[in-house]
């Protein structure tokens, strides 16, 4: 049997379709990556704003044109979408054979028995099959999340913070060695909450520690809460060697009205504080962020002080996007909403502004040589990273061009000589 798969939204629900392509491992499955060939595909989606809505029901849809022309016996959908809206996708999704919630993925070998009427024998298991190259990979370390953000709806979806217990993420780390895996990005809603709901404190300073005595190369921390970014975890992640100075800190405003009313934790003068700390702390810290513009009661003063928060701090990176209301959340009942087009407008104000700091602050990287992972090869270039740039497209990446034979998610001496727009061109070092 064939099945294919597509994995929609963030690194999280990545980790998701990877276990569950582990839990249908089987050697009676083959997974098939062209959908004409397949006898099952499977969408794991994102539901969190409405863009990534749209393209769930988007890729839905042109799935089941291929159910509808080609061999396809069966189509199922699970996720963060399913989980959202699964009795509105019921009677507005006929041409869906299943849907499947995130709390039933472990049914889906039940599921495809009953739906296909064969035997299917197999073993439940946690083993986890990697979608890209072996080289990187996700460590999710808790489910959920304890914070009530006014444009959120991942409560509504994933619900209240569940830390991992630490022996099982130990244990998911070193099966993740052994499947050659150099690179650990270390994921959660909240990733500085965890361990909070075991007993009322962090416990991710203690887990980084144990985790840097595995031997992955890099370990890279996403989506830290400014205001529990204490003096505790900087000195730990100082310590450690694999640890790298990479701050993922999603800070969404910078304006304290604003921030208040999106029911975020801290002021500016307390993110100014932090980032501060850790510039002191670490020489080469690199920090990211990621920002809303648009949300309800933004002004043109509010904005403005968003612009020259970020002109202040000169983050390494930064993402942006247009608030979404969404339904369940507190901010869909608020008055004071801004238009579309407004919040477009400040969008790309905010782009141009984060262009014109990268483009300075990428030129102290030209000329030095770092050691960069190969990621993929598109018949010209080769797509790399180094150590500043996480994975999926999530910051810049370094093109390299060469007559030599690069293998994929290996890692390579590069120098970077040039800077164009985002991304650097580099030369890979004999």
């Amino acid at each position: 049997m064939k099945i294919g798969f597509i994995s929609l939204g963030c690194a999280k629900n990545l980790v998701d379709s990877e276990y569950i392509l582990g839990l249908l491992e089987n050697d009676l499955i083959k997974i098939e990556s062209d959908p004409r060939k397949c006898d099952v595909i499977i969408i794991n989606t994102c539901g969190f704003i409405l863009s990534a809505k749209k393209e769930a029901i988007d890729t839905i849809l042109e799935m089941a044109e291929y159910k509808n022309k080609a061999n396809l016996k069966t189509l199922i959908v699970t996720g963060c979408l399913v989980e959202r809206y699964h009795d509105d996708l019921l009677h507005s999704l006929p041409e869906v054979d299943r849907f499947v919630k995130i709390s039933d993925y472990n049914k889906l070998p039940e599921i495809l028995k009953e739906l296909l009427k064969i035997d299917i024998p197999y073993k439940y298991s946690q083993k986890r099959r990697l979608i890209y190259n072996n080289a990187h990979a996700y460590l999710k370390i808790a489910e959920g999340c304890n914070n009530r953000c006014a444009y959120c709806a991942i409560p509504l979806i994933r619900h209240e913070l569940r830390s991992t217990p630490m022996d099982q993420i130990l244990a998911e780390a070193k099966s993740l060695v052994k499947k050659g895996v150099k690179e650990l990005d270390v994921v959660a809603q909240d990733t500085t909450s965890y361990g909070l709901d075991f007993d009322g404190t962090s416990h991710l300073a203690k887990l980084l520690s144990e985790l840097n005595k595995l031997p992955f190369k890099w370990i890279r921390l996403l989506y830290m809460y400014p205001d529990e970014i204490d003096d505790g975890l900087l000195k730990t992640m100082r310590s450690l060697d694999k640890v790298l100075p990479y701050f993922d800190i999603p800070i969404q405003y910078g304006n304290d009205e604003l921030l208040k009313l999106m029911n975020r934790r801290g002021s500016v003068a307390l993110i100014k504080e932090r980032i501060n700390k850790i510039r002191i702390m670490f020489d080469d810290a690199f920090i990211r962020t990621t920002m809303i513009v648009g949300f309800p009661h933004e002004t043109r003063q509010s904005f403005q002080d968003t612009l020259d928060f970020v002109k202040e701090l000169e983050f390494d990176a930064l993402g942006a996007f247009t608030y979404s209301k969404e339904e369940g959340t507190k901010g869909y009942e608020m008055d004071r909403q801004v238009s579309p087009r407004t919040a477009k407008n400040r969008l790309d104000r905010l782009m141009g502004l984060q262009k014109d700091i990268l483009f300075k602050l990428n030129q102290k990287h030209l000329n030095k040589v770092y050691d960069v992972i190969i990621d993929s090869f598109d018949g010209t270039y080769y797509h790399a990273r180094t150590w500043f740039m996480a994975p999926d497209g999530v910051d810049s990446e370094v093109l390299i061009k060469t007559g030599q034979k690069l293998e994929i998610g290996s890692f390579y001496q590069c120098r970077l000589i040039k800077c164009q727009d985002y991304d650097f061109l580099g030369d890979i070092l004999v």
